[in-house]
């Protein structure tokens, strides 16, 4: 089942549990995907790209969150909580910090990286083997950890 057709499903049962919520995100995901598509001119993205727009918008909800609550507005800081965890469903499953060191450590033995100026190098490898499935801070901080 593609992305797509999941989200179809899973907004007609959030309309008839009448979940507002999840449904409301349902609809700005699958406006992103359809956004993301008319944009590349195309009537299906590969699955590589569904990731890069679910990862955009667990980022910007994510950026939201700490700015929300550094502002104090508790009750945004709910909204965007609930609608993260709406949004994670669609996103594969997250690698553990251990999983994510030893990718690291494995690409930085590939690339033949041995100090912190080849970070550049490292991060360029390690992305498109993680993407989606672990947030990218995470990785520039394993990142460094190693190369010092």
């Amino acid at each position: 089942m593609s992305l797509l057709e999941r989200l179809n499903s899973d907004m007609k049962q959030a309309m008839r549990n009448k979940e507002k919520d999840k449904l409301s995100v349902i609809r700005m995901v699958k406006a992103s995907l359809q956004n993301e598509g008319i944009k590349l001119g195309k009537s299906e993205l590969s699955v590589d790209e569904e990731l890069t727009i679910l990862s955009r918008e667990v980022k910007q909800r994510k950026d939201s969150l700490h700015e929300f609550d550094k502002a104090g507005r508790q009750d945004l800081v709910d909204k965007l909580r609930t609608e993260l965890a709406v949004v994670e469903l669609y996103l594969p499953k997250q690698l553990s910090e251990e999983e994510l060191s030893n990718i690291v450590k494995e690409t930085i033995d590939e690339v033949g990286a041995t100090s912190k100026a080849d970070m550049g190098k490292v991060m360029a490898a390690v992305m498109p083997k993680v993407k989606g499935k672990t947030d990218g801070s995470l990785v520039n901080k394993f990142v460094q950890q190693h190369l010092s």
